[in-house]
């Protein structure tokens, strides 16, 4: 008696010649796929101290001299001369936008999300 003949789909489906054709796989996203309205607020990168030297300095004069700021106007000008330095060095760095790994910072992505909304509906 002879084999039964079966449609060559079937035969290929049972030998697996199917899993060879390198099928994209089916995907059913449990979500829609949209941009939320913002992002977590996570803080960039963990900022050291500045002038903390400069104020130390300053705290001790000021101990010395019974907390009185004639005697300790130097220390109090490299102090302030400190915090000015600091200050346009952060500007400065918060100008580029863009982190070292090329990331914006959860701030700057709100406020895009903010001006440029999702569309929710076809027009």
């Amino acid at each position: 008696m002879a084999a039964p003949a079966y449609p060559a789909w079937v035969t290929r489906w049972v030998s697996g010649q199917w899993r060879n054709k390198k099928r994209p796989p089916v995907l059913r996203p449990p979500r829609p796929l949209a941009l939320a309205d913002k992002v977590a607020n996570r803080r960039e990168q963990p900022t050291e101290a500045t002038c903390i030297t400069e104020m130390s300095v300053m705290m001790a004069c000021w101990k010395q001299n019974d907390f009185n700021d004639a005697p300790c106007s130097e220390e109090i000008r490299m102090f302030y001369d400190c915090v000015a330095k600091a200050e346009k060095e952060r500007k400065n760095q918060n100008e580029d936008t863009l982190s070292s790994r090329g990331n914006l910072p959860s701030s700057k992505v709100n406020k895009l999300l903010r001006r440029f909304p999702q569309i929710t509906r076809y027009v």
